[in-house]
Formats: C-alpha cells, structure tokens, sequence
C-alpha cells in the first residue's frame, strides 16, 4: 500500500501493465531514476547503472528500480525503457510523474 500511495496501482514491466502491489512484493528498497530519452548523459548512465542492479539483484538483494520518464512521447519512452531491466511508471501517468519530480528533486 506504501508504494501505490506513491507510484500508483500499476508499473509497465516489459510491454505490460503489473498490480504496484505484485511487482514490488518482497522489496525492501526502491529506487525512482528519473531519465529521458532526450539526455545524453542519463543514456551513458543507464547500461551502468542496469549492469549494477542486475548485480543487485542476481546476488539476492530485495531491490527495484522504478523508472520515472522525462520523455516527450510515448514512442521515445518505449525505446528507452526496452532498454532497462526495472519496471516503470506508465507514460500517459504524467500527473503522477509531475508530483513524484516535485516531491524528489
């Protein structure tokens, strides 16, 4: 209930829509990357930060990563996400997305 308060009553993981809930059972940490497509500098960041949390994860760390996107549309978001590991916010939740940047900044 703590993290739908927070992020919603759904993630994308992959190309589809998972219960909040049911993606983040069992975590003990999470954490919001904020990125866009557009970024040159999050570009470089995301293949290290993905080898790092496989790492994480592969070594039984109860960790996610939710990804919070600064893209301007729904296509450069695909593209972007399809290259992480972690679930995300879904695009079309901008308010969401808007209030989670204000909050974390």
């Amino acid at each position: 209930a703590q993290f739908e308060a927070l992020l919603g009553s759904s993630l994308v993981s992959g190309k589809t829509n998972v219960p909040v809930a049911e993606e983040l059972a069992g975590v003990e940490a999470v954490g919001l990357y904020f990125s866009a497509h557009w970024c040159p500098p999050c570009r470089g960041f995301t293949p290290k930060l993905a080898d790092i949390y496989n790492g994480l994860v592969g070594s039984g760390k109860k960790f996610k990563i939710v990804f919070v996107s600064s893209d301007k549309n729904q296509e450069a978001f695909d593209e972007y996400h399809a290259e992480m590991p972690w679930p995300a916010l879904p695009f079309p939740e901008r308010d969401l997305k808007e209030k989670l940047s204000k909050k974390y900044k």
